[in-house]
């Protein structure tokens, strides 16, 4: 019920470590995948070929919305409509919000939930016209509020909550469904930037919060992705599920 061969994919940030791990989950599928990632990412071109010859890199800003809206339509136009579009790309910055400028403020907005309502501006054409779709946005275990020093990051995801909401209400009628994930803390790379040398300090805070004593890998959240892309979530839109380890 997870297989996908025949669909065309379009997975944004896919070279960090969310990304990569679904993209495996995808090509293993049966899907064509398309890699949206920044146009100077050094390891776009030897990730890529990894996967073989069903996965392309689109090299492309999420920050400029109206560029991004038109590259990917003019992808998904070239092959026939985008049949699975998952928001997997984010900004995140951890510090006071007294020290973050408006502009840090706004960068987070536009590449978290911005980027996402045009992305999918440049798909649902294509999706209604088939009378299919699949959409999965990425929301953020932050959402529960019991994080400090994130307040554009949690801002930005509470706006993708309520887009995944009203996105499934519109989309619904055309078969298209909407989802959002929430992954708790994901050991990747983006924590070991973010938190440096308290890395491991942050990871013994997470696993007490957790339920679940074992910190999140990334392939946890490709399954859940995976699942809601693929025909056995048929049913499933509207949802925020939390991949969390129980919080």
């Amino acid at each position: 019920m997870t297989d996908l061969s025949g669909r065309t994919v379009l997975l944004t940030g896919a070279l960090g470590s969310l990304g990569r791990a679904q993209a495996r989950a995808f090509i293993g599928a049966g899907a064509t995948l398309i890699l949206l990632d920044r146009p100077d990412h050094a390891d776009a071109g030897a990730f890529t070929a990894s996967l073989g010859e069903r996965a392309v890199y689109l090299g492309q800003d999420l920050g400029a919305l109206r560029e991004a809206e038109d590259a990917v339509r003019v992808m998904a136009d070239g092959r026939g409509g985008i049949d699975v579009l998952v928001n997997n790309a984010a900004l995140i910055i951890n510090k006071p919000f007294e020290a973050f400028s408006l502009d840090e403020y706004e960068d987070q907005v536009r590449v978290n939930s911005s980027a996402a309502f045009a992305l999918v501006r440049a798909v649902a054409p294509g999706m209604k016209a088939k009378r299919r779709g699949r959409i999965v946005n990425f929301c953020s275990v932050t959402l529960n509020g019991q994080w400090d020093g994130y307040v554009p990051y949690v801002a930005s995801k509470g706006a993708m909550l309520g887009l995944t909401k009203s996105l499934a209400r519109e989309l619904g009628p055309f078969g298209i469904g909407v989802n959002a994930v929430s992954p708790g803390a994901v050991v990747s790379e983006a924590e070991a930037r973010v938190f440096g040398n308290r890395a491991q300090d942050y990871s013994d805070w997470v696993v007490a919060h957790q339920c679940l004593k074992t910190r999140i890998e990334p392939d946890a959240i490709a399954d859940l992705v995976l699942f809601l892309a693929s025909p056995a979530a048929s049913m499933i839109t509207g949802q925020n599920i939390a991949c969390d380890g129980g919080w």
